[in-house]
């Protein structure tokens, strides 16, 4: 629960870039969540980060998909890759920065118990 608190406020700090538009702004932000939500599903059955973060990418990828999916059967609309690359790097910075803190927290342990 700590993670995902942590990753809504990282996401919520990060998406309010002036230059990046509002659009890719969601984008990234619905890639960071549904890319954490993938990453704490596989490690908490896994405890391998290599596979949770490999899930927490697919799991932005595949929600991107779906998104761009579902808007280019509308008039007017199209697959927009670049919004599909917006999502999955929400996925892939949700899943380093995971990474970095928790070999952090593993050293500060390690540290504690000498």
């Amino acid at each position: 629960m700590k993670r995902l608190a942590f990753m809504l406020l990282f996401t919520f700090n990060t998406v309010n870039a002036q230059e990046i538009p509002k659009d890719k702004q969601m984008h990234f932000a619905a890639g960071t969540i549904t890319g954490s939500l993938g990453y704490s599903y596989i490690y908490g059955k896994t405890k391998d980060r290599k596979k949770a973060f490999i899930a927490g990418v697919i799991t932005s990828i595949a929600v991107g998909i779906c998104k761009e999916t579902l808007d280019s059967t509308q008039p007017g609309n199209k697959f927009d890759l670049r919004d599909l690359t917006a999502t999955t790097l929400g996925g892939i910075t949700v899943g380093v920065t995971i990474n970095l803190f928790d070999k952090k927290k593993k050293k500060r342990i390690k540290k504690q118990k000498k």
